[in-house]
């Protein structure tokens, strides 16, 4: 919903575009750069090492080691608790031990499991701190404070180990001979950190929230605790390594600091693969490559994947309990929750089904089980089930997705992946348990057909970069892991070529080869796409059935679909549209979709896939905060870009102070003659020419434009389709404006409005009194006065810079439009003010979106440098 005054802030040159591409990749690549190197250097310790000899260590693992693992494991995670405590102190909040250590246990689980995603430790802290009553802010110095205790500890311990106890580090192609210039320098990172503490003043700003520094009782407390958390997890990895180890406990906390930091730095997802790697090469003095291997093995177990199973279930009795006095009496709630979390579980665990599929494709077969087959499974059906498991498994990764999106075709194609997969299981192995896991997903899979209900093509949905990351890593791991398991079978051509029962090395290598063509495929088919293409303009038949879904909605901004220079998405039972322009490889929504809710969100996905069909980015621009959850789910960032005023109409009157102008004003105008009147459509072509006199005459005396997209110009067919509302004297008209309002009389509104020069001082005031007015008799809820761009961002100089040019550009950016004033204006009507957002892809973007749109507003490049 917009009036005049909206018109975006230019910033930021198209060069801007290449830098947050090359952003958006640098970590990916970075991190699989490193999974690429841990598989290299893996390939090379374990040239005398097989697979079946880290099965053995495991085997011979004593149970009372891995008692004492738990038992360490469990102080581990209650010395975690101590960050939240602490924090809460800093913060000056409190909160019931029992909760503190809830939110802490479950946060840092999902933070070693997930790593930074959407399931990653910050948010599962943040949506149970907030379900307690914690303001936002407060959320968020909680956890920066949490991150800052967390390296407190590992600078405190690394510098003074490495320091004065240094290790070799035997890594080829490394210059240091040992870890003692890392120790120097975390020791003073650690020294700069308490200077900080002593000395620092001013808070700190992150996006707007201020981040005092801790006192130093607290410092030290962050210091002493951190500690203790890094003693204890290196003391799980030490008591599970073989009793015969020569590494002492000073020695493998030094390599494991070493290695979780850069597990950490990998954006790997739990460190996966780097942390075992980087322990493997730090330990090579004392310790076998495989003992090692299976020593994070079993880490991995007892303080990984142990403690997410339990988490998992406090985090959904936690749900539970959280919603349960809302659930009584109705299931709306417990499918709202559902239709949030079903869709990501299984992008999670059917990801790791296909990786299931990959890996069990790249290692042999257990030997009895194989000699069994060799006399019931024929040769061909052996090889054709190895070949198509794994292809199998490059699908589940790629349906993961699909049902991220919500995807019905996702549903169904999974389902069927997965019974083929359990099948190919038995046909290549006899591996009954894949098969069981399997099969246990597809049974969860089967009753939630209703969270997959979207339409859409599986080739249309847009495959984010972190979606290719973690395939890319499931991929280079299935290589490495068919590396370890053959490492003595010496490569040769004639591999390819050799089928036998047997054969176990040449079926793998054929399987993980046809498993990443199919990937690399599918990469492909990404890279031809069409190209891009100009939206075409709506026909007359699109404009009225897009007017019918406006004037049943609860809200009126769709009426700007009538302006014709926005091409028109309509769903699949015509009860919602969306409107949108495109400017390059910008593709930008007008406002939230229009019309049913449920409609409107799958046209949100179909127009993101559409964008990214043709190589585009989609945006969403002024969208309200009710459909935020929504944004958030199609992975955009959100920016606050101005607010919207609305006058409840219930209490509107012009008695009182505060509204003595407004009274005086049209007190004045009714007694000069003035009068206002409603046109119905069919009697407003008669008064065109006069209302054009004096479009003309405004442009002409605001030395301004036309605008478009999100702004009504004068057009003859599309003031034609509404009321219009006009201020005259006698026969003469002397100012006009178009009425939105719809039938369920919810939101009223006024999208062009022009007066002439002879027009008396406070027309519009007049204008939108009267029109009030008339809506409070005739029972429309609230009055829609548009958005004053800019307005509300805060221009502290603690704030973020988003807010700071934005402020800057509200006070001194009159050349483009008169932002105060707009906001002057409105503010007569004592309205509500409500925040409108952009939603765009990563925060980098937003300026170029800005820019794109202020081209669409502006007609070009000459409106756009022009008012």
């Amino acid at each position: 919903m917009t009036t005049e005054g909206d018109v975006a802030p230019v910033a930021r040159d198209a060069g801007g575009a290449l830098r947050e591409r090359l952003l958006a990749v640098a970590g990916p690549v970075a991190g699989l750069g490193l999974v690429l190197v841990a598989a290299a250097m893996l390939r090379h310790e374990f040239r005398i090492h097989d697979l079946a000899d880290v099965r053995e260590h495991l085997r011979a693992l004593p149970p009372t080691r891995l008692a004492l693992a738990m038992v360490l494991t469990a102080c581990g995670y209650l010395a975690l608790t101590g960050y939240d405590v602490l924090a809460l102190r800093y913060v000056g909040r409190q909160l019931p031990y029992p909760r503190v250590a809830l939110a802490s246990f479950v946060a840092y689980v999902f933070s070693h499991n997930v790593g930074l995603s959407i399931f990653g430790g910050s948010a599962v802290r943040f949506r149970m701190l907030s379900g307690w009553g914690m303001r936002s802010e407060d959320v968020t110095r909680v956890i920066v404070f949490t991150s800052l205790t967390f390296w407190t500890g590992f600078l405190a311990l690394g510098g003074v180990l490495h320091t004065f106890d240094p290790i070799r580090l035997a890594i080829p192609g490394l210059p240091l001979a040992d870890s003692r210039a890392l120790g120097l320098v975390l020791i003073g990172a650690i020294l700069g950190y308490a200077v900080l503490v002593l000395r620092r003043r001013t808070p700190f700003s992150l996006h707007g929230i201020r981040i005092p520094a801790p006192s130093p009782g607290l410092a030290a407390a962050q210091v002493t605790v951190s500690s203790v958390d890094w003693l204890l997890a290196a003391s799980v990895f030490y008591v599970l390594l073989p009793e015969t180890s020569e590494a002492g406990f000073v020695t493998v906390l030094s390599a494991f600091l070493v290695a979780q930091v850069i597990g950490l730095v990998s954006h790997v997802p739990g460190g996966l693969g780097v942390f075992e790697t980087t322990m493997v090469l730090l330990l090579k003095p004392w310790l076998a490559g495989d003992e090692v291997l299976a020593t994070a093995v079993a880490y991995r177990v007892v303080y990984y994947l142990l403690p997410f199973v339990l988490a998992l279930a406090l985090l959904a009795g936690y749900e539970l309990r959280r919603h349960r006095a809302l659930l009584q009496g109705t299931g709306a709630r417990v499918q709202d929750l559902l239709t949030a979390i079903v869709p990501r579980f299984f992008a999670v665990t059917i990801f790791l089904s296909g990786v299931v599929l990959l890996v069990s494709g790249a290692t042999p077969e257990l030997p009895e089980r194989l000699h069994w087959l060799r006399r019931a499974v024929p040769l061909p059906l052996l090889e054709v089930s190895k070949l198509a498991g794994s292809l199998a498994g490059v699908g589940l990764l790629f349906l993961s997705h699909a049902l991220r999106q919500r995807l019905d075709a996702g549903w169904v194609g999974t389902l069927v992946l997965l019974g083929a997969g359990a099948i190919l299981s038995l046909a290549k192995g006899l591996d009954w348990e894949e098969a069981s896991v399997l099969t246990g997903m597809a049974l969860l899979l089967w009753p939630c057909r209703r969270y997959f209900h979207r339409r859409s093509s599986l080739l249309d949905q847009p495959l984010s970069a972190g979606w290719w990351m973690a395939a890319l890593v499931a991929m280079s791991g299935t290589v490495a892991t068919l590396e370890l398991a053959f490492r003595h079978v010496e490569y040769s051509h004639e591999l390819w070529w050799q089928f036998a029962h047997s054969a176990e090395a040449p079926r793998a290598l054929r399987a993980t080869f046809t498993a990443a063509l199919a990937l690399a495929a599918l990469g492909s088919l990404r890279l031809l796409r069409p190209a891009r293409r100009v939206p075409a303009p709506p026909s007359p038949a699109d404009l009225d059935r897009a007017q019918a879904i406006v004037a049943s909605s609860p809200t009126v901004g769709g009426y700007l679909a009538l302006l014709g220079d926005k091409e028109l998405l309509f769903g699949d039972t015509g009860r919602a549209f969306l409107m949108y322009g495109v400017r390059g490889r910008t593709w930008v929504a007008m406002g939230d979709p229009v019309g049913d809710p449920a409609e409107g969100q799958e046209l949100a996905w179909r127009f993101l896939e559409l964008a990214d069909h043709h190589g585009g980015r989609a945006a969403f621009y002024e969208v309200s905060e009710e459909n935020l959850p929504l944004y958030l789910d199609l992975g955009l960032d959100l920016r606050k870009i101005g607010e919207e005023g609305r006058v409840p109409l219930a209490t509107f009157s012009l008695e009182g102070r505060a509204r003595k102008g407004l009274r005086a004003s049209r007190n004045r105008l009714l007694r000069d003659g003035y009068a206002f009147e409603l046109v119905a459509p069919p009697a407003v072509p008669a008064i065109l020419d006069r209302l054009e006199s004096l479009s003309n005459d405004w442009l002409v005396g605001k030395r301004t434009r036309e605008k478009r997209f999100s702004l009504g110009r004068f057009d003859r067919d599309y003031l034609c389709r509404l009321p219009v509302a006009i201020v005259r004297q006698q026969d003469e008209i002397v100012a006009f404006a178009n009425i939105w309002s719809s039938e369920a009389k919810g939101e009223l509104s006024i999208d062009l409005m022009r007066y002439g020069s002879e027009a008396p001082p406070g027309v519009m005031d007049f204008l939108f009194t009267e029109l009030m007015l008339w809506g409070q008799r005739e029972g429309h809820h609230h009055f829609s006065l548009g958005m004053a761009p800019l307005a509300g961002l805060e221009g502290h100089r603690l704030a973020p810079t988003w807010h700071r040019v934005g402020a800057l550009l509200f006070r001194h950016g009159e050349h483009f439009y008169n932002f105060q004033g707009l906001r002057a204006f409105k503010d007569k009507f004592d309205p509500e003010w409500a925040p409108r957002y952009l939603a765009s892809p990563g925060a980098l973007s937003a300026p170029l979106v800005l820019a794109r749109i202020a081209s669409l507003v502006s007609g070009g490049l000459v409106g756009l440098v022009g008012r």
